[in-house]
């Protein structure tokens, strides 16, 4: 048995079972796959896959069992080349922090420009997705830590911490006939086409419950993954815009209006969250604690134990 067998199992389980697929994944010929997969079959003395001729369809009994094996060997393998790392060189290495556009473009900056100042030899990686691929990427051991207000809590596989809470605000072009309503309300909104984020984005979901509570169905005639694109759009006079408060800048945003919101729709929390089971380097630790400062790395550490235990 070898760490390249185990790769293989994985990587098959990932790939959906299409070995063309994880021998391109892993660079390396599809006939060595599968022989490595026979070699260890035989070795184990069980069908980790089941069959129909040379394709394999799904784990067998004795494979499901295996599949978590297998993953936290590789996660352990990982892990002690990290902490060799760690002591080896303190200052150096990746990191890789995957999150959405609205956290990159409005949250982030200020801590990503402290990281680069105290860790200039860190190589720091910042990948943009949705809430979905960010959990996906975690999970797979492709990110050390991701931020995203969806998609990271309730997850089996990560450690979700609330970073911070935030509110949806309305934009308007400058001179809009709702700058002057007193009290605004979702039935005046819905009076409007509406401009907001797409469905699984940056609290859609709570715009969503809040006008369905009303009992309104709001015109939704546009809907992007980031505040930039919805406010070029509004800025043009094509609706009423709804984005995170953050994401209005007054001295760029000019020729709009920020109308707050805060009786109108929920309260929405951000989440940072890490692979369970996962050993972080000293310098994620900083960033995390330095994004919250709240989740310390004794808190951060004891909720990956504690969050690995119960899986088992």
């Amino acid at each position: 048995m070898n760490l390249q067998q185990l790769r293989i199992v994985r990587e098959t389980i990932r790939q959906d079972f299409n070995l063309t697929e994880v021998a391109n994944a892993l660079y390396t010929s599809q006939p060595g796959v599968s022989k490595h997969i026979k070699d260890l079959e035989d070795e184990l003395g069980v069908e980790i896959f089941e069959r129909r001729g040379k394709r394999l369809l799904g784990l067998t009994g004795p494979g499901q069992e295996l599949a978590g094996v297998v993953e936290r060997i590789l996660l352990d393998t990982q892990n002690l080349r990290r902490i060799a790392d760690q002591f080896a060189s303190r200052e150096t290495g990746h990191f890789v922090v995957a999150t959405t556009h609205t956290q990159a473009r409005y949250a982030l900056p200020r801590v990503i420009k402290w990281f680069k100042e105290d860790y200039p030899k860190v190589h720091l990686t910042l990948h943009q997705g949705s809430p979905r691929e960010i959990a996906e990427m975690l999970a797979a051991g492709e990110a050390d830590v991701g931020i995203a207000t969806e998609g990271l809590d309730g997850n089996d596989d990560l450690a979700a911490f609330p970073c911070y809470s935030w509110r949806h605000g309305v934009i308007v072009p400058q001179g809009h006939p709702l700058q002057g309503v007193e009290k605004l309300t979702l039935e005046a909104i819905g009076d409007y086409p509406i401009i907001t984020y797409h469905a699984g984005f940056t609290g859609r979901s709570h715009i969503d419950q809040a006008f369905a509570r009303a009992g309104i169905v709001p015109d939704v005639v546009l809907s992007a993954i980031d505040a930039d694109v919805i406010k070029t759009y509004v800025g043009l006079g094509l609706g009423v815009g709804l984005i995170a408060s953050m994401a209005f800048d007054p001295e760029q945003d000019r020729g709009l209006a920020l109308l707050q919101a805060e009786d109108i729709f929920p309260l929405n929390t951000t989440r940072l969250a890490v692979r369970k089971g996962a050993w972080l380097r000293s310098y994620a630790h900083a960033f995390i604690e330095k994004v919250s400062p709240e989740l310390s790395e004794a808190v951060v550490k004891e909720a990956m134990r504690q969050g690995l235990r119960g899986s088992d």
